[in-house]
Parts: C-alpha cells; structure tokens; sequence
C-alpha cells in the first residue's frame, strides 16, 4: 500500500503503552492564588492512586483518580490516561455520587452501532489515541455537578516483555495539579524469584525521590511504593504547579538457575525460556541503507553515527557488508567480509564517506544483500554454524525501479525462502510502515519505527544491541504428544541474548502428575536441548500465594498473547485465513473483556439528564481495524442502484423520481461533476455474463466506479473485487474483505467488510458505494456495484452530471392520475423542467442498510432513459474513460 495515506494514519489511529490517570483542568491563571490548596478551575482531585499486580510478568493495573467539584455551577471534568501501545484495557467505570456507570466490552460493529445516537447529537466521547513512541491515551469527560464526587477507574494488562535483561513497567506521571493523597504501588511476584529491582522518575532527582520512594524485594515478592506529599509535589517550595509530569519505570528480572520455567494453574501453562551463559552464534549481516535524497541532513549524520557505533561492537567471528540504495545500488565489498580489525577500520572510512543522492529503490537493495547472504552460504564463505540477518533503514517508500509494495513482498519473500530473518528500520513517518513491518513478519523478522529526533542514532544502535548477540538458532518448544491443545507460537528463528521465549497453552489433562517441556536450539558449537520437568503437586504449593496472585492470571496470559499472536498474523493474511484469524482473535477478545483492534470499550455515562456513550477503540500502526457507520442525514438523497436505476428524492414533494438508463456493457456514464470543488464521479457498465445483447430483456450494472479529486490530486477505482486509491502516484489498494479506516487532509474513505464504503470530502460531501455480490456460480448474474450521495450541500450550484444536476432545488407536479398497462402501476402526468411527461407509479429499493434485501422507495418512473427529466440526452453523458 502506498505512502501518501500512512503519515495521516498514523497520526489518527495509533496505540500505545503506561499508565497516569489524571483529571485535565485548565491552566490557572497567573497572579495570587485565592483557592483553597489543590483546586484547580473548581475542580479538586484529592486521590491519585496507580495499583499495579505483576505475576510471572503479567501486569494487572488499576489506574483510580476521585475528584470532587468545588465551585458552585456544574464543571466538565476529563480523565487522561497514557498507558503502553501492547497494553489492552480491560475495564471502566464512571462513579458519580455513588452511582456506578460500567464500560462493557463489545464487537467494534456493535459499539459503533451503540455510538451512533450520541455522534449524532454531537457529543463528546472517550477514545483512545497515540501520545508519542511507547504510549496511547485514554480520555474521557463527564459534567459534574457543583458539589459532586467522581471516581474514574480504568484498568489495562500487559504481558511485560524482557529486553536487554529486564522486564519494564512504564507509568507515566502527569496530574497537571497538586493531589492531596497521590500513590503508585507495584507488588511483585515471581515464582523463580527476583534478582533485581529497580525504580526510577524522570521528573524528579534522586535527592528528592528518596523519601518519597520505597522499593524492597526478598525470595519471590517485590514492592515498588512512591508516595510524594503535596510538598514534594512542588515545583517549587512556594509553587501551586506540580513537578509530577514524566516517567515513571520500574525494572525488575529474576533469578535463573535453571533455563526455563513452567507454571501450571487451573489447566493453563506458560513456560518461559532464558538461558544464560551460552557462546554468540557468529552472525553474518547485511545492512541495506537508504542514501536517497530524502536521507539528506542529520539523517544521514545520525544513520552514519549509530553505524560507526555499531561497527566498534560486531565481532571479529562476524562476517559483514554494506550495500546502499538510492535510484540504483552499490555495495562496499563484491562479497561478505570477516569482522577483522583491518576490515573494520576500512569499513569505517566507507561509512564516514556515505553520501546521500537520488530516488529509492528498496527492492533492488533488498535482493542484492540477500543474494549475497545466499551465496556465501552455498560456497561455504561464512562459518557452518553462522547465522544470517539483513537489517534494513530506509526513510520513505519506493519510487523507482519495482515499486510496488506487494511485488516486492513477494520477490523478497522467495529470495530469502525462510532461512532467515529480515529487519525493517522505518525512519520518520513519511512512509508505508505497514509495507515495512508486513514485509519483516513474513520474513520472521520485525519492524521498528526510528523516531525523528536528537537520539534517532541511539535507536538504530539500541536495536541493533537487540539483535547482536544471538545465543540459539532454530528454537523449537515440543511438549508431549496429545498433552496440550491451544498453543501459542513455539517455533523461533532465533533466540537472543537478553530476551525470553514464552509460550502458553491448556493441558488436555488436568490431573496429570507431571508435566515435561523440551526446548531444542542450535548453539555456536553445538545442538542443545534443555528439559523443564514439573511435579504438579509441587507446583500448587508453590503457587498457594494468594495475595499476590489474581486466580486466572496464566490464563489471562494464555489469551493475551493469543490475541497478540492471531492478530499480528493476520496483518499478512488474506481471504478466508483473515476471516478466520480475526474471528478467533474477537472470540477471545470478547471473552476475556480486553479492548483490541476488534473491539471497542463502550461507556453509557449520565449528560443532561440523558444517557450518553462513549466509546474507546484500540488504534493500531497503519490502517486501523475501524468501522465507521454513517447516519444518512435529513439532506435529499440520490442515488443509482441494480440495472442501473437512478432515483432523485424530492423533499418539497416527499416523494421521489426515477429512470433508468439503457446502454452497451464498457460505456462510461458521468454521474457527478463539479467544476468547482474538482470533484467528478463516472461509472462504467457491465452487462450480464455470456453477454446477452437484446437489450429488452438484458440486465445492465455499475461494475467500476472511478471518483476523483482534482484540487487533491487524488483518484480512487472501485469494483467489487478490489479498491485502488491513488494520491499523486502513490497507490494504496484494498480489498472487500477489509474493515480500515484511511483519511488524509479532508477526505476520509472508509470500507466496511463485505458491505459498504464510505467516502467523504470534508464536512458536506458524502458518498456510500454498496457491494452487491451474487452467488459465484449463478449462470447470468455478476456482482456489481451501488452508488449513493447521501450528503452534497457543500458542492457547487454549477455541479452536473445524470446525479449531479439534481443536487439543485427543482420541482415537479403531478397530474390525472390512471390505470396503465400494468394494474399495479397507474400512469399519470408530469410536468417537470418545462416538460410534459407520461410517467408510472414503480418502486425501486434503497439498499444502503442491508445490500441483500433494501427498502422499498416508492417513485415516479420516468421512460426513455429519463428523456425530458435530464438537461439534453442520455448520450450526452457518455465520456471516454473511468478519469
């Protein structure tokens, strides 16, 4: 998919990962305080409280805040929460004096559909968003009563991740006003015990932090505590701001004298897999680096840095090459070449002389690099027991040689053929990320967004740290045979230094007495196979720690990395695979209560004596799984449907007007054109298959509608296999089986799975294309296409078009009315644009609500092609091409 549409995406629909829970007031304006200490606006919050359980790394948070309205007129108070991009919400809840409003977790279709009463009355509501690298934030507000209590809670899990040796809690501080009783408490348990723990703010020193942080660990359990009284919240010693506004992190790992670890609870297991000590498997690596013009500035210097950085790391067992793209492709050496001092210092000159010129062509640069990891393999160039890796940088999309995302996919694909991985460093946001990331997760790697920023050359190096020493290759998890069923992922390409393996599933017997996990890899030197065995009955009385254990927790584990798993392989299916990949990810999304791409977390909170919904999606990176529905507004509607019948609704008349047109399969029919605005829809025939050619009895549709925007330089083609859009030349296509949300500056299109998209062009112009689909094998009929204008009051009174000439107030009046040829249908007389007509009573149907059944519109039919209804004659609306 192309470009143009990601930046605007991204922006619109990310997710991300901490926690703050802080009501939002406005500034206080400067001069002498007045208020009492802490009110803020009228608005005091007196508890702030941040509760986080964590066993065997699964993170279970409760982010609580209580405010009460001091003034005397009801205020809006608003709950901001940042919390971790692989976090999932898992509940709300909104108490109002005592009253307890519940979030409920539904299908993102049917909270939208829940929502739509509340957007339609235009209020507000809760979402989620992106707030920088790590996080998303929850928000929501609600009218409070002068003299009300409120108390927002809101909780989220996470499975902590261990990197480069640690796991990490990210909280982030940010109360924006001083709180009376302010606390993060974070109890630890793991069963293999803890070895480290550690607490540290951003926002405050060390000096200060002392008192106001407690952190204490023994045997299994840790307690991480830090509670600043108002005073030290401070900014200064006289100061009513607060200097809480930052990080919080805690970082914690544990002990590991056996490799692996498995834990059993109420029929779920999950093992975990870190072994330490081993040899670094030598690696062979290609960096493949963008020298396009884009790279130009400190790009370039911060790219050059982290590699001079990098190259003072790799090993001397480590074989090495560069090869750098722009509109073509040069590489440093022919071949790989050993990490020797005298190679590094020569590589270093390479790389302090890299200069940045010309276009992008990532699938040239791509294919060299693994042609050449290939070929030192097949002639026994690099060690037996190597591994290789190409780690890719690039700043924007292709834009010479192939440049299309999915052709490059699929040549990369079959250059590598799995034998190893592939890791896509995206730099800035001026680019197709989900091309990126889509193309590492075939290839057994992963995508990482560089930041634009002052430390960008301490991400390229800090990810580069991640990859640098891998201890395993080829890591397989097996279990006993028809022991286990639900599995997460247990294969991995590699196994590094730092990290952990964790795999969860369900025990078909649940009073085994023991329980055996083998977990083979390739060492530097040698096979290895470590093996965890487990007596059950030791394991409950390990496990007998109730206060810190939440009763479920492995099987909440066991869904959230299911989740996380089935959704990022969906990210690469397509077809029936992605339909049956997202359905069991919303299975278990709606089960287990958590918010994911699929679901949405819906809220019925109280506003001006009415109910009203708020809504919190999960985003995502790239185009988001969300669903917009569309309320067709009050606006007079036209719309042409089936054998392509064109109905005008009259609203001085509440009564409707239709024609069809007759015309050749391959005729293209303008439908709107607004010279104006630059917007301009055309629709092309097809007929029935087999061609039939009496044009009595054959059927004719809209199979291909193209719509475009000349003042944004944007087209889009729609059938009913696929939609292209296009903004400039960059292509981005879609299929029906897709449910994503794209906008860029004022427009917004939207395609709902199997049913329906819909287009807008700013506030005031809105179009839906329904998909009709027939059964495959019918003899005669093929699917086709609807097109509806359910909104045109922005577009210019100088608009035409078979549709578009209608979007002016006209009139008709109709007259003896009488039997016609049909006694179902009378005849009558019309008189409409200085014309008088012979028109029948008919009905046609209205299928934007349900493409397989519609609603009845009754109309007045006006024959021969709506000749004496249209300025001149059908004919003239015949244009050459789709654009």
């Amino acid at each position: 998919m192309a470009s143009a549409w990601w930046p605007c995406l991204i922006l619109a629909l990310l997710s991300g990962l901490a926690a703050s829970g802080f009501p939002r007031s406005p500034s206080r304006p400067l001069g002498k305080r007045s208020l009492p200490e802490g009110v803020v606006n009228g608005i005091e919050v007196y508890s702030t409280k941040i509760s986080c359980k964590v066993t065997s790394r699964f993170a279970h948070n409760v982010v609580t805040t209580r405010a009460v309205n001091r003034a005397d007129t009801a205020k809006e108070v608003s709950f901001d929460v940042e919390l971790p991009k692989t976090a999932f919400i898992t509940n709300f809840t909104l108490t109002i004096d005592g009253v307890t409003y519940p979030g409920n977790v539904k299908e993102k279709e049917v909270a939208k559909k829940q929502y739509e009463k509340a957007v339609s009355q235009g209020k507000t509501a809760g979402l989620v968003k992106a707030s920088g690298r790590k996080l998303e934030k929850f928000t929501v507000s609600v009218n409070v009563a002068a003299g009300s209590k409120v108390t927002f809670e809101l909780t989220y899990e996470e499975l902590l991740k261990r990197h480069k040796g640690k796991y990490e809690m990210y909280l982030k501080v940010q109360p924006k006003q001083l709180v009376k009783h302010f606390e993060i408490e974070a109890d630890i348990f793991e069963p293999q015990g803890i070895s480290t723990l550690d607490a540290e703010a951003s926002f405050i020193t060390n000096d200060l932090l002392g008192s106001a942080l407690t952190k204490s660990f023994s045997g299994r359990k840790g307690r991480v505590s830090f509670k600043p009284s108002m005073d030290q919240q401070r900014s200064c010693p006289t100061c009513t701001d607060s200097l809480l506004n930052g990080d919080f992190i805690i970082t914690y790992d544990v002990n590991r004298e056996s490799p692996a670890n498995v834990q059993i609870v109420n029929g779920y297991f999950v093992h975990f897999f870190a072994p330490q000590g081993l040899p670094v498997v030598p690696k062979n690596v290609v960096f493949v680096i963008d020298v396009s013009g884009s790279m130009h500035g400190r790009k370039m210097e911060q790219t050059k840095d982290a590699l001079l950085k990098i190259l003072e790391d790799v090993k001397e067992d480590d074989y090495l090459n560069f090869i750098l793209f722009s509109g073509d492709v040069t590489t440093w050496k022919d071949t790989l070449v050993q990490a020797t001092p005298e190679n590094i210092e020569e590589a270093r000159t390479f790389v302090k002389n890299i200069d940045d010129q010309g276009m992008t062509n990532i699938n040239d640069g791509l294919l060299r690099g693994i042609s050449m990891l290939n070929k030192a393999r097949e002639e026994h160039s690099v060690p037996e027991r190597s591994t290789s890796i190409v780690i890719m940088l690039t700043d924007g999309d292709p834009n010479v040689g192939e440049s299309r995302p999915e052709k490059i996919q699929e040549n990369v694909r079959n250059a590598i053929g799995g034998k190893f991985p592939l890791y896509n460093l995206g730099f800035g946001n001026n680019l197709n990320y989900n091309f990126l990331e889509s193309m590492a997760l075939e290839n057994h790697g992963l995508a990482r967004r560089i930041y634009e920023d002052s430390d960008a050359n301490l991400q390229l190096q800090g990810f580069y740290e991640e990859v640098a020493n891998p201890l395993l290759t080829g890591v397989e998890v097996e279990y006993p045979e028809n022991a286990i069923q639900d599995l997460t992922q247990s294969a991995y390409q590699h196994f590094y230094d730092g990290s952990e393996i964790v795999v969860a599933g369900r025990l078909l017997d649940e009073d085994m007495n023991n329980f055996k996990a083998d977990v083979k890899g390739h060492g530097a030197i040698n096979d290895l196979t470590f093996t965890e065995e487990v007596d059950m009955k030791e394991m409950e009385k390990a496990l007998k720690e109730q206060d810190y254990i939440f009763g479920n927790y492995i099987e909440r584990l066991w869904a959230y990395l299911t989740i996380e798993q089935l959704l990022e392989k969906r990210k690469n299916a397509h077809g029936e695979e992605k339909e049956n990949l997202t359905a069991q990810a919303l299975d278990l999304s709606l089960k287990y209560h958590f918010v994911t791409p699929l679901t949405s977390m819906v809220v019925t909170k109280p506003e001006d004596n009415e109910d009203q919904t708020a809504i919190a999606d999960k985003p995502g990176e790239g185009p988001a799984d969300t669903e917009a529905s569309y309320q067709p507004p009050q606006t007079p509607y036209y719309y042409v449907d089936g054998d392509p019948h064109f109905i005008i609704q009259v609203p001085q008349r509440d009564d409707a007007i239709c024609f069809n047109v007759d015309e050749d399969p391959g005729t293209v029919l303008r439908l709107i054109q607004d010279p104006i605005t630059g917007l301009t829809v055309n629709g092309q025939i097809i007929g029935e298959k087999g061609g039939n050619s009496d044009s009595k009895t054959r059927k004719t549709y809209f199979g291909k509608l193209g719509i475009a925007s000349a003042h944004m330089d944007f087209r889009m083609e729609v059938t009913p296999e696929k939609i292209t859009l296009w903004s400039g030349a960059a292509q981005s296509t879609f299929s029906w089986l897709d449910t994503v949300t794209v906008t860029q500056d004022g427009l917004s299109v939207t395609i709902n799975r199997k049913k329906n998209m819909v287009v807008s062009f700013g506030d005031g112009v809105t179009f839906v294309v329904v998909l009709h689909q027939v059964w495959k094998k019918h003899p005669v009929h093929q699917d086709f296409l609807g097109f509806y204008v359910v909104d045109s009051h922005r577009m210019s009174a100088q608009t035409h078009g078979l549709l578009g000439q209608f979007f002016h107030p006209f009139d008709f009046k109709v007259s003896d009315i009488h039997p016609g040829s049909d006694p179902t249908k009378p005849d009558a007389t019309m008189v409409v644009k200085d014309h008088r007509l012979t028109v029948t009573r008919g009905s046609q149907k209205d299928y934007r609500k349900d493409a397989s059944v519609g609603t009845k519109v009754a109309c007045w039919f006006v024959h021969n092609n709506g000749q004496g209804l249209i300025d001149g004659v059908h004919s003239d609306y015949i244009v050459p091409n789709l654009f």
